[in-house]
């Protein structure tokens, strides 16, 4: 399919079916269709024309349930959303692969050595050949391509770009070379992999699942090597709310150590129970055990374990909650969660910054907004950046007008819930 077919076809209605599935309204359609027009021709203004063009598309993620759980081989819950990574590909007959990103620079990665290169580390190429080395060492074909890429899902909101990337590698290889077979779990393993071994960021494997499988995920991480993975059959288009990410526009420089302070207090607790994650511990034993654990490892470790075992144990509720299509249960549990993140879990800002608390302002404005109808919760690592809120119809002008009014224009993100993960169009 040469680059005129294709832009035809886009421009006729032929994909509109599936732009529908993917993005939604009339409006979105409208927007995603020169959105994919523009990216072509970003394309071949870059790479040329003639050849088969083919389209791809990977969502963000959004947390839902299991705040700082994984770490520590808990329960998660998260859903893929509307915002995404968009790519414009073509096959090469070298074993070269070109991508290039809007607004970034060209990477291009010789596939003939794919062991890791100590200067990629923390740049994308690391990412690139560390998804193509874990799938070719699974028994997948790979080979080289030729991709433009556009993404509008939102960097540092907690939505997961990187992840979203990751899988895009993964998804082009399987459309290209193994003819769209490679199952969306095997992406999300082998973006992970890129991740930590080649790019060099230890992480969990929820970003990059909710990404490849799409709709809302639950994922029990009991056992890292072989996680239970379950997309659950849940329409959220018929509940009448909306999921609002609200960007409170804070510093998210400096907190790297916030953010190992709750994984190391945490393995703290496991260790003086004898085990190494808390999810290996009982948890009526460490409520025994509580006193020696405070004096031993501070209150706010405790505290934080404390959050743990609740948080853990809520996923399987609010899971259920979703299946059973109980949306109000799921919305009490949701508040349960974001109020244990703030009182005990304790990422709600950081105490070398007190003065700065716009995520605690965030949620305190949802609650007096929103009440007993909606929902609301810190979203993603926390400390600074985003909150999540669950925004019935009714309620939804005067939350997004109020936000925007104290976070700046454009705060609040209205998003949909994608069924579709990882993705092809032809």
């Amino acid at each position: 399919m040469g680059t005129s077919d294709i832009v035809e076809q886009i421009k006729s209605g032929m994909f509109d079916e599936r732009l529908k599935y993917l993005y939604g309204s009339e409006d979105a359609i409208k927007y995603n269709k020169n959105r994919y027009l523009k990216c072509i021709d970003d394309f071949y203004k870059v790479f040329g024309q003639g050849g088969e063009l083919v389209l791809l598309s990977v969502p963000g993620r959004s947390e839902v349930g299991g705040n700082h759980t994984d770490h520590n081989h808990g329960r998660v819950l998260a859903c893929a959303i509307d915002l995404d990574i968009i790519a414009v590909v073509r096959i090469s007959d070298r074993e070269v692969v070109k991508i290039k990103s809007e607004g970034f620079a060209i990477d291009i990665i010789e596939l003939d050595s794919l062991g890791p290169v100590a200067v990629e580390q923390y740049k994308s190429p690391a990412l690139v050949r560390g998804v193509c080395a874990r799938l070719k060492e699974l028994g997948y074909k790979i080979g080289g391509f030729e991709a433009y890429t556009s993404s509008c899902v939102l960097k540092g909101s907690g939505l997961s770009s990187s992840a979203a990337f990751e899988v895009m590698v993964a998804n082009i290889i399987s459309r290209l070379y193994n003819e769209s077979f490679i199952d969306p779990v095997v992406m999300a393993q082998a973006a992970q992999f890129a991740e930590r071994d080649y790019f060099g960021k230890p992480c969990g494997l929820m970003d990059q699942t909710a990404c490849a499988v799409g709709g809302f995920i639950t994922i029990d991480f009991a056992d890292t090597q072989k996680p239970i993975i379950e997309k659950l059959d849940f329409d959220f288009a018929k509940t009448d709310h909306t999921l609002c990410i609200v960007d409170t526009a804070g510093n998210h420089s400096d907190l790297n150590e916030d953010y190992a302070s709750i994984q190391g207090e945490m393995k703290l607790v496991a260790q003086l129970l004898g085990n190494e994650f808390l999810r290996e511990c009982d948890e009526e034993t460490f409520y025994k055990k509580i006193a020696e654990l405070r004096e031993k490892a501070g209150d706010r470790a405790v505290l934080r374990a404390i959050h743990f075992f609740g948080d853990n144990s809520r996923v399987v509720q609010q899971t259920q909650a979703l299946r059973s299509s109980n949306f109000e249960l799921f919305k009490k549990l949701i508040i349960e969660s974001g109020r244990s993140s703030f009182m005990y879990l304790q990422n709600i800002y950081s105490i070398k910054n007190a003065r700065e608390q716009g995520v605690s302002l965030a949620l305190a404005i949802s609650e007096r907004l929103l009440g007993s109808a909606g929902a609301w919760r810190v979203h993603g690592g926390g400390f600074a950046g985003t909150i999540q809120a669950f925004v019935p119809s009714e309620k939804l002008k005067e939350y997004v007008t109020e936000m925007n009014e104290l976070f700046g224009e454009k705060a609040c993100y209205l998003l949909m819930v994608r069924q579709a993960g990882a993705y092809a169009f032809n």
